[in-house]
């Protein structure tokens, strides 16, 4: 019977996508239907079991080829170092030190609300949790000796840095042959937007996963497990809350010298695309528009800035949502953490936010690399995901702020930002574009 009510489940989803029901709906009923399936129908749950375990791994499989294209691309747009290096750097200073406090906001507030508590998990037998390295070996570590080897046997850090050298010398190259790195950087571009096309596809097999995960989760420890999450998804979002009015708010009053209020309205369209539509990069064209006709930033400041965010520094989710993943992750396994681990959860964090691409479901492939570094269960990310939706509004908006707030920054200290324009009162914004 549970069989049969499965795939008349997964035939509703599909049947769903096809009448045009939201992608979060179907995610949120499929959350809903995996409960009740696993909860009444354990036995059963078995036979589905295979489709969330495809889903993890395809998610494994993207990390690599995605992280290594978007960082070569989006470096590699720094073309001219006389006039975008400064601008460059400013960028990364902002975008990291944003991320990093983001990390220190989620890890804090994953502590106080003891996430984890109270969630049974059996680990696979095959895990053995990998001891926390000492600072050189994080050193040593982070130095790719191997990047092909590295790569395939999980090791994200090393391949990043790789990356970034790499990126380095097609600009240095490419400022004194640019014929001759044009075609390496078309390449990279082409294979960027073409891993952005297969982390779509991937995502579109989330209702189905995430039905077959909670199932899963459900049949093996009952609804009363699936209650702490709701604790979760309130730490993500008060994390959120702190991030945006306090640390970004607190950046655009006291670094740009511009009214916080004032710059949350005049950016709220972009907001709340990031909100509804959970996509950093299906937000970008509202996001440019908002900063250059609202907020006064210079186009091009706009136009070169707001793409990085969606690429790298994320605060959302690529900084607090994979300390609290992390933190959260730790507990439910009864893996000890002390204070030199959480520094390192801040540190792997803040480097692994480079390579975040702005589409939705990204999040987990950071909390997998963060949490691949730690030497935690990237298992335990099948309790997290059937309320990944929910979540995923709020980083969303978290992250696009963000890119908002570098790129009024950095506006501000180049003199690219008209403050006149900017507390003159503004037309309705039409999403229509």
């Amino acid at each position: 019977m549970g069989i049969v009510l499965s795939v008349l489940i997964l035939a509703l989803i599909y049947f769903l996508k096809t009448k045009k029901v939201s992608f979060g709906n179907r995610v949120l009923l499929a959350l809903v239907l995996g409960v009740v399936i696993g909860s009444f129908f354990e036995n059963d749950v078995q036979y589905i079991q295979p489709i969330g375990g495809a889903y993890v791994n395809l998610i494994k499989a993207l990390v690599v080829p995605l992280v290594v294209s978007v960082i070569i691309t989006s470096i590699t747009a720094l073309e001219d170092p006389a006039r975008l290096k400064k601008i460059g750097l400013k960028t990364l200073g902002w975008f990291f030190l944003t991320t990093a406090i983001a990390a220190v906001i989620g890890t804090v507030i994953a502590l106080a609300f003891n996430l984890g508590d109270g969630v049974q998990f059996v680990a696979s037998e095959e895990f053995k949790a990998r001891e926390i390295p000492t600072f050189s070996q994080i050193i040593l570590d982070l130095i790719p000796a191997n990047p092909v080897s590295e790569a395939a046997s999980g090791k994200i850090i090393p391949v990043m840095v790789f990356s970034i050298i790499v990126a380095v010398a097609i600009i240095v190259e490419g400022h004194n042959k640019p014929e001759l790195v044009k075609p390496v950087k078309d390449f990279f571009k082409s294979f960027s937007q073409i891993m952005f096309r297969v982390t779509r596809f991937v995502m579109q097999l989330t209702p189905y996963a995430v039905f077959a995960l909670m199932a899963q989760v459900s049949a093996k420890y009952g609804i009363s497990s699936l209650l702490p999450l709701i604790k979760v998804i309130g730490a993500v979002y008060l994390a959120s809350i702190i991030q945006v009015v306090v640390v970004q708010g607190g950046l655009i009053a006291f670094v740009a010298k511009l009214n916080p209020v004032k710059f949350f309205k005049k950016i709220f369209p972009a907001q709340l695309v990031a909100f509804t539509t959970r996509s950093s990069y299906g937000t970008l064209p509202v996001t440019i528009k908002t900063l250059t006709e609202r907020v006064k930033v210079s186009e091009e400041l706009a136009t070169f800035i707001a793409p990085l965010g969606a690429n790298m520094g994320m605060n959302g989710c690529a900084g607090l949502y994979p300390a609290i993943v992390a933190v959260f992750v730790a507990k439910v396994f009864n893996i000890p953490m002390d204070f030199s681990s959480y520094l390192l959860l801040i540190g792997l964090t803040t480097v692994a936010s480079i390579g975040t691409a702005g589409v939705p479901g990204t999040a987990s492939i950071m909390a997998t690399v963060v949490l691949s570094g730690m030497g935690l269960p990237i298992e335990g990310l099948a309790l997290v995901l059937g309320v990944d939706t929910v979540i995923d509004m709020a980083r969303t908006a978290t992250n696009v702020t963000g890119a908002a707030v570098v790129s009024t920054l950095v506006a501000a200290s180049e003199n690219e930002l008209d403050r006149a324009a900017f507390e003159e009162e503004d037309k309705e914004f039409e999403l229509s574009m």
